[in-house]
């Protein structure tokens, strides 16, 4: 094993004490104050202010249709929290996974007072046979402009087989009672993505 190699410190030069390791203080300055006095009403012991705490984004409104063809228009969700999930295309095997997650979910998610809504540039027709299909008992609504995806910013470039093109980036948003965004996942991995929003909400 190699030997460590301590750094020995440079010696004194001639008329310079060894231990004399500190700038003497300027004139009119004391040695001893180092740190300027605390201001009135502020702590001794304060050294550093507290960070600011950042406010919550506002959720981005919108008025869209469900698989139904109904309208929902988000103010009518104020009051109450939930759960708006972007995906990329009905029934592909990861956006089929992420949803059968979400319905699998339901008791607990209605436990939490969560409603769920997903969202994708798909048809309101495309959205029917989707939830029918896999028994999908929450909202899914049609972006097919992607106003939505562009104002929560998930209309993003992506790079596919080398290909670069632009599409839904899956990503998750737990937005309060008071319309606001408390919790975001972007880039979202299926698996076990349900059980971090369930975690997230309790």
């Amino acid at each position: 094993m190699a030997s460590q190699r301590s750094e020995r410190a440079p010696k004194p030069r001639a008329g310079q004490s060894a231990t004399a390791s500190a700038p003497k203080p300027r004139a009119g300055q004391s040695a001893k104050a180092s740190a300027p006095k605390p201001r009135a009403g502020q702590s001794a012991t304060a050294s550093a202010p507290k960070p600011r705490v950042a406010a919550r984004p506002l959720a981005p409104a919108f008025q869209l249709h469900d698989q139904h063809g109904e309208l929902l228009d988000s103010a009518t969700l104020r009051g109450k929290p939930y759960v708006l999930y972007f995906y990329p295309k009905d029934d592909t095997p990861g956006c089929t996974k992420e949803a059968c997650g979400f319905r699998d979910a339901t008791a607990e998610l209605l436990t939490l007072g969560l409603r769920v809504l997903g969202v994708s540039p798909d048809s309101v027709a495309s959205h029917a046979r989707f939830a029918e299909k896999y028994g999908l008992t929450f909202t899914l609504l049609s972006d097919p402009d992607r106003r939505l995806a562009e104002a929560y910013e998930v209309w993003v470039e992506k790079v596919r087989y080398g290909r670069r093109g632009m599409g839904i980036e899956r990503s998750t948003f737990l937005v309060g009672a008071d319309g606001r965004i408390l919790r975001s996942w972007r880039g979202v991995k299926v698996d076990g993505h349900v059980e971090a929003v369930l975690a997230a909400a309790r």
